[in-house]
Order: C-alpha cells, then structure tokens, then sequence
C-alpha cells in the first residue's frame, strides 16, 4: 500500500498518477489525509495525558514519603481522573488507526512515470517483437481438435470430474506438462535463482500482503471453513516467505522461483476466448519473484523482462512484448510488461506471462525491509513474473508446429519429453 508521508508530501503527484490509473475514488486522498490528521492529534493527546499520569504519580510517592498524605491523596484523584480520560481517547485513537489503514488500502500502487496513457488493453504500447509466425497448412486445426486427435487432454473428463475449465492431461499431453516445468525451472535455477515448493493454500494476511486482497477476493477460491485461499499465482506464497523479515543489505537480490499450481475463478470470462487452454480454473505456472534494493528495482525489472525474452527463444515461438498502459494494469503494479505469443492456427496473441515491478507497494504491507550498516531499516522493492504459464504455450508449440507425421517439439524440451515429438 501507499506510505501516508508519500502522500502528503505529493498529493498533487498522487492524484495525477492515479488519473493514469484511471482510478475514479481520489476523495480517498484526502480522506487519508484527514484521519492522519486526526490519528496525529489523538496521539498527541494520549502521549500528553500519559506523560502526565507517569508525572503524577511520581510525585504521589513522594508526598507521602514527606508526610503530606492530604495532597497525595489529591495527586491521587487527579491521576485517576486522567486515566479515565485516557480509555476513551485510546479507543478513538485505535478506531482512527483502524480507519486509516482500512482506507489506506483502498488505493491502488501509483505507476511509473514510463506507464502509457491508456484505458484498454488496445492501448498497450508494443515494445518489441520476436520469432517468426509460422505459415500453417491448409487443414491446421487449433489446438483442442489436435488434444483430441493424440489424446492429449481431456477437457470432458474434467468437466465430468470437476466442472468446465479443469481439463485433464493425460498421456504425452502429461508427459508435455511435466517435461515443460522442469525445464522451466532448471532455466531459472541457471539463472540465479533459488527453488522452493510453497504452499497451495495462504491465509488472509499472506493473500493481503500481495495485493490479492481486498481487490481480487471475487477471483479466488476461497475455503471457508478455515479461512484459507487456493493461490491464484506462486506469487502469493513465494513472496510472503519474507512478510514481516529485515534482510541484510548484502543478501539483496533475493531471487526466488517456483512451480505450483494456481486456481482462478475467471469469473465473467465466456465465449470463444475460453475454449480449450484458452482460459481455465486449474493451471500450472513457473513463477519468478525478486526482493531487491529500490535504487536498483528497475534494473531487476530490465533483467526479467530479458529473462522470460531469452526463454521464449528458446521455444522458439512467436512473441512480442507489451507495457501496459494506466487503465490495464493490475491494482498493486507500478509497471507491466506482458508477454504474448501467436497462436498460429487462431490466429491471435495469447498471454503468456506479465512482469511487474511494485516498488514498496507490496512489501509496505508485509513490512519487508532491509538494513544497511548503522542504518535504519527500509522497504525494498518487489517484483515477480510468470516464466511461464503452462496453458497458452502447450496451445502453441501444438498449434504452430503440428504436421502430417506428428508434432515437433523445441530442442530444449527433448531430453525433458523424452523424444522429439508428439507422434
């Protein structure tokens, strides 16, 4: 979330990025700033009013040392009088508290002075493109006709299991799978960055402190019974690891991946742009996060983006490279970059990963802070990116590489698959 000084000190600056955000509620601001206002004045109060009770009662001892029982006792009631007093101002200044940061999150991360203009998805800026667009046979099919024709994924069976949008694979279609995240992790390993197997499941705090809620909770599975949320990203739990931690200046970055399923309720998605992996509940995902110092968080940004480029060469799929603009990006990211492949037998982009730098958004909500020598603690700066979703790039090393004789698979995945193509 937003850092109250922050705001106060650039309220004009605040209000303008939130406009590139497109967000409407910018009465919050100065909301914000009132309950500060108001919290600053109660503490005060509360600071003063204690101060003189430890006063006081200092004295009484005293008094009564010296004999003078009359005015102790009179010490006395006064100090109690200020500790009725101080109950009240205590609640109101905790309500106060509790009204502030119920506000406080209520605003979105402010993007980065880079962040085009823009309220749709077509006003994305291109930033680059690469690979070639294959030239498909006449009687190429998309890629759930060709999940049936080798038995690759069966979405009926998890219609039958589950319900739509929880396909099974199955077979080589399984064996894709697996070969595809194990590849994806040793690229990532190579890379520098350290694995772990998080939990599928984070309690409220965690899901808060990514920006999950208060915004997404209509996106996420929620198991009511113990409070818990299915992830919707690798994200969530990876980059919690660190909520409430102060690292050494020395140990940033800090790089951190891992595969884990991911659950997404998708709710409102319908039509033509849902069919097959299009857009599913159940998928799996390669996940990237990194903790670094702010001064050097656009750098990281740089390095990932190049990261996940370099991965997709490696598939040798068609790609190009968008930065979101305002009204497109996510409630807590100050700035996103998607990747989209082609999909070659629908011809049309398919998302396949964002990357995302959330400056102190983040990591002030779950107090991830570094220190440097003889230095006060301060909040780094977090990031993360998909490298890669599982589902839209099954759908188009499928779809642009399918054949008479079978489906070539990338050099890369070989030794993963076990053979060179899907037959």
């Amino acid at each position: 979330m937003l850092q109250v000084p922050f705001i106060r000190q650039n309220k004009e600056l605040v209000l303008e990025r939130l406009a590139l955000k497109n967000f409407k509620e910018t009465g919050l601001v100065d909301e914000v700033l009132a309950l500060d206002d108001k919290r600053k004045r109660l503490t005060q109060e509360y600071d003063e009013t204690q101060a003189q009770v430890n006063s006081l009662s200092k004295e009484i001892g005293k008094l009564m040392a010296q004999g003078k029982k009359e005015e102790g006792e009179a010490q006395r009631a006064a100090v109690n009088a200020l500790k009725e007093k101080l109950g009240p101002v205590n609640e109101e200044l905790n309500a106060t508290e509790k009204a502030l940061h119920d506000t406080l999150v209520k605003l979105p991360n402010l993007p980065a002075a880079i962040v085009p203009p823009g309220k749709t998805p077509e006003e994305n800026v291109e930033v680059r493109r690469g690979g070639d667009i294959p030239t498909l046979p006449a009687d190429a099919v998309p890629h759930w006709d060709l999940a049936k024709k080798y038995q690759l994924i069966d979405f009926e069976l998890g219609n039958k299991i589950t319900g739509s949008g929880f396909p099974v694979f199955q077979k080589q279609g399984a064996r894709l799978q697996r070969a595809m995240i194990q590849y994806f992790l040793d690229f990532n390993l190579d890379n520098g960055y350290t694995e772990y197997a998080p939990p599928y499941l984070v309690n409220e705090t965690s899901a808060f402190g990514t920006g999950q809620l208060p915004d997404k909770e209509g996106q996420m599975y929620h198991a009511t019974e113990d409070n818990y949320f299915l992830i919707p990203t690798a994200e969530v739990p990876l980059t919690n690891i660190y909520r409430d931690e102060i690292v050494k200046d020395t140990d940033l970055p800090i790089k951190m991946t891992g595969y884990t399923p991911c659950f997404r309720r998708e709710a409102g998605s319908y039509g033509k742009d849902v069919r097959g992996l299009n857009r599913v509940h159940q998928f799996d995902k390669v996940e990237l996060v990194q903790i670094v110092h702010p001064e050097k968080s656009f750098d990281a940004l740089d390095e990932m983006v190049a990261h996940v480029e370099k991965l997709l060469n490696t598939l040798q799929l068609p790609y190009r490279i968008l930065r979101l603009c305002g009204g497109d990006m996510s409630f807590a990211s100050a700035i996103t970059y998607d990747f989209e492949v082609y999909s070659a037998a629908q011809q049309k982009w398919l998302e396949v990963s964002s990357v995302s730098n959330f400056e102190t958004y983040q990591t002030n909500r779950m107090k991830i802070r570094f220190k440097e020598a003889n230095g006060k603690p301060q909040l780094t700066h977090s990031l993360n990116g998909s490298s890669l979703a599982l589902p839209r790039i099954m759908a188009c090393i499928l779809e642009n590489n399918q054949t008479a004789a079978g489906i070539p698979l990338p050099a890369v995945l070989h030794r993963y698959f076990g053979a060179d193509k899907i037959a």
